[in-house]
C-alpha cells in the first residue's frame, strides 16, 4: 500500500512541473526510463490503476488515461509540434454541437453554472445538474471578488471577443473540449466528459458574450 501511494505521489508531482522534453532532467538516483528510483513508467502506471481498482465502468474511465493526456503526461503539458497538431485534430472530432445549431444559450443561467461547484464530489446528487465552478480558475463578473487565477481573466470577455458566430463557436468548442483548441490545455473538457450538457454549455458561452451578462458590463 505504501508503495502505491508513493509511485502515485511520484506521478503527481513528476507531472506537475510543465517543462519541455528536451528541457527534462532525470530525477536523481533513477535510471534511464525510470520516472523514480527503481520505478519505471509502466510499473508506475500498475500502481497508479491497482490504487484505483474496484472502481464502477464509469468512474474508471474517468482515471483511465486516453492519447491526448498520455502525450501531454509525457512531454508535461509542451508536446512537439506535431503531436500538438494531432491533439487537435483528435479532439476537435470530439466536439458535439447543438442539434438547433444555436450556440448561445441564457446568460443568467451560464452565471450559476459559473457559480455552481456542485458535482464530482463524494456525497453530490450524481442525479442533479453539475456546475462548472468557473470562478475557481477565472475571474468573471466584477461583482464576485472571489475567484481563482489559476486560468486568465475573462472580466469584459464578450467586449473583446465580440458575439459573432465565430467568437460564439470558438468559446463553445473550449467549453465543450478545451484540447480541441489548445493542445494540453489545463482546462477541463466538460462536453467531452459529460459533466455539463449542451444546454448547460450554450448558457456558459452566454455567459460569457451576451453583452448583456454582468461579464460585459
Amino acid at each position: 500500500m505504501i508503495r502505491i501511494f508513493y509511485a502515485t505521489f511520484v506521478a503527481a508531482l513528476l507531472l506537475s512541473a510543465p517543462v519541455s522534453a528536451a528541457d527534462e532532467k532525470p530525477v536523481a538516483g533513477a535510471k534511464p526510463g525510470e520516472v523514480a528510483p527503481g520505478i519505471g513508467r509502466d510499473r508506475l502506471e500498475q500502481a497508479v490503476a491497482a490504487a484505483w481498482a474496484g472502481l464502477p465502468p464509469d468512474m474508471q474511465a474517468r482515471v483511465t488515461q486516453d492519447d491526448t493526456m498520455r502525450v501531454c503526461s509525457q512531454y508535461r503539458n509542451t508536446p512537439p509540434q506535431a503531436d500538438a497538431d494531432a491533439i487537435l485534430v483528435r479532439e476537435k472530432k470530439t466536439v458535439v454541437y447543438p442539434g438547433d445549431g444555436k450556440l448561445l444559450g441564457n446568460w443568467k443561467e451560464g452565471e450559476k453554472i459559473a457559480l455552481s461547484g456542485f458535482g464530482g464530489r463524494m456525497g453530490d446528487n450524481p442525479k442533479l445538474a453539475n456546475g462548472g465552478n468557473c470562478y475557481a480558475c477565472h475571474q468573471l463578473a466584477p461583482a464576485e471578488i472571489s475567484y481563482g487565477t489559476l486560468g486568465p481573466s475573462l472580466l469584459g470577455y464578450g467586449k473583446l471577443k465580440g458575439n459573432s458566430a465565430e467568437a460564439q463557436k470558438e468559446v463553445y468548442e473550449r467549453v465543450f473540449n478545451a484540447q480541441a483548441v489548445f493542445a494540453c490545455s489545463n482546462m477541463p473538457r466538460f462536453g467531452h466528459n459529460k459533466f455539463l450538457t449542451i444546454e448547460q454549455i450554450k448558457d456558459a458561452v452566454a455567459f460569457l458574450l451576451d453583452p448583456e451578462s454582468p461579464v460585459n458590463k
